[in-house]
Parts: structure tokens; sequence; C-alpha cells
């Protein structure tokens, strides 16, 4: 008998809760789960709120702004209690009926994850496009051996998230950041619905800041543990461009060259010192810093207003 705590991040989403929450029920209860269903409202501005007010069983956790879904996802984990964790989205494209699969999938292969694969998307020319656009760059950079890392369904062993914080648009890649911890990954081919209500809320802001994200799990894959092999290689580089250009600075002073008519070598063998100790500083490492503020602050990337529990007997619980 499995535990588990499916977590919906909804944002604006109205249309689609309500159906989603009773999918959701009426798979756990055919297959006699425990069970728990976490819905985070990512500062809705419509009736989302009001529509998940009563529904039941639920805990509803609201945010007192829109933070984003990586936040949202994060509350969600948080908030979980049982063995294991489902994520999907909240706009009813993923479908509920895929967990049990997942479920007995991790089990049988013996895995951490499991990863949902949206081999059929009903999705715009676009948004499949840009997606695809996506996970070429990110079989390159971060190589998780996942062929759609942007499906939210999902299923996690509740340990994988310990001592992890979440932030950015980083939801995509929680697989390659397990992976890089030595959680074992898989993936199966799962169902995906067109939308039938709401908007997307993808656009170019949420691509780019996958991608620079995509950076941030390449670099944290491949030098969080030896910063000093990128620092040094770039460092090299940057004082050997200084070191020629202080030669020719050189040759043309014993030339007999006024170096007023000639500045730019000189200027550029200061430029490429100070580069190649510094640089690398006030980049990368800065990532390395961020990561520490979140793993060992108090503080979060978000703010909860508050919770509302409503159970199957009709028991509402509420806590600020």
């Amino acid at each position: 008998m499995y535990k588990i705590s499916v977590v919906v991040p909804v944002y604006n989403e109205e249309g689609n809760v309500a159906k989603l929450h009773g999918e959701i029920k009426a798979v756990c209860e055919a297959n006699s789960y425990i069970y728990e269903i976490i819905f985070i409202d990512d500062g809705s501005s419509d009736g989302t709120v009001e529509i998940c007010k009563g529904l039941k069983p639920l805990k509803l956790i609201r945010f007192r702004k829109n933070f984003g879904q990586t936040a949202a996802m994060d509350a969600g984990i948080k908030a979980a209690q049982y063995d294991y964790i489902v994520t999907m989205d909240g706009d009813g494209q993923n479908d509920p009926a895929d967990i049990p699969h997942m479920l007995d999938y991790m089990q049988e292969q013996d895995l951490d994850v499991v990863s949902g694969w949206r081999k059929n998307r009903k999705d715009s020319f676009m948004k499949k496009f840009v997606s695809r656009g996506a996970n070429f760059l990110r079989g390159i950079l971060v190589k998780d051996n996942i062929h759609d890392s942007g499906c939210s369904l999902k299923v996690y062993k509740r340990e994988c998230f310990a001592g992890m914080n979440l932030y950015g648009e980083q939801h995509r890649f929680i697989p390659a950041l397990l992976k890089i911890k030595g959680f074992t990954v898989g993936e199966v081919v799962v169902n995906h619905r067109a939308r039938t209500s709401g908007k997307t809320k993808y656009n170019w802001k949420r691509t780019f800041k996958g991608f620079v994200d995509m950076i941030s799990v390449w670099f944290w894959n491949k030098y969080s543990t030896r910063p000093l092999h990128i620092l040094g290689t770039m460092g090299i580089v940057c004082l050997a461009i200084g070191g020629c250009c202080g030669i020719w600075s050189v040759a043309l002073f014993l030339m007999g060259r006024k170096m007023s008519n000639n500045i730019m070598p000189p200027i550029l063998t200061v430029f490429f010192v100070i580069m190649g100790m510094l640089m690398f500083v006030f980049g990368l490492m800065s990532e390395i810093l961020i990561k520490t503020y979140y793993g060992v602050h108090v503080d979060m990337p978000y703010s909860i207003r508050d919770v509302i529990e409503v159970k199957e007997e009709g028991e509402k619980e509420h806590a600020d």
C-alpha cells in the first residue's frame, strides 16, 4: 500500500482545479492509497482559491503573491508528509491515471525518481519547438538522460529532498540535481492532454530563466566541488593574453615607439591581468554563494500567506 503526497502548484486555474482534484482523488481511492492532496496557490487573481476551499480532502497553501512554479513546488514538497511525492501541473494536461504505473515502475526498477515523458505532446507548435530546443541543450550541458525534463509529472521518494531548496526555474532540473547527489532516475511515457481551460503561463521570460538555470546546473554538476578547475583555466588564459600584451608593450618601448601613440597594449595588459584574477570570483562563484545562502539561511525566496486544510469528513483546519 503506497502512501503518497500529490503536490500541485496552481495559478489562475479556476477552470481546472476541481476536475483535477477529482481525478487525483479517484485514482488514489481506486488503488487504495493512503494519500494527501496539496495545492499551492501561487498568488491567483481569479476564483481558484475559492474553488479550492470547497474541495476535500485538500491542503491548500496560499502565497502572498506570485513567486513562480519552482517556489510553489518547493513549498508543497516541504509540506508533504508521506513516503512518495508526486508532482504535477495544475492545468489538467498531466493525467493522474499515470501515477499507479509510475509508482509500480519505481518499485520494479528500484529507482528514487521516475519522470514522465510526454512523448505525444498536445501543445502548440511553438511551445513544442522551444521545448525540443531546450531538451537538446540540456542533453549537451546537463546529461541527465531524461527526454522531457519539462514534464511536471514526476514521482520522488521523500528522502530525495532532504536538505534541498529550490529556486529560480529549477523544478525542471530536479532529476539532474538529484542525479548529481547519487540518486537513481528513470523515465516512463505518460499521457499528455490538451488544455481545456485557462491560458498557458509559459513565455519567453520563463524560457530565458530556464536556460540560465540550466547553465547553473551544468556548473554545479561539473565544478561545485572543484571550482578552481574552471577558475584556474580561465585565469591562466587571461594571464597568458595579458603576458603577450605585456611583451608587445615592452617590444614597442624598446623599438623607441612613443607610448602615447601606442596606449592600447599597456591597457590590454592591465585589463587581462585583472580579469584573470577576478572575473570568475564575481561570476560563477556567486552561484555557490547563493546556493549556500538558501541552504543554511532561515530566509526563503517566497512567503506563505496561510495554509487551509479540508479533511474528508468536512472538518476544516486553518493555520496562519
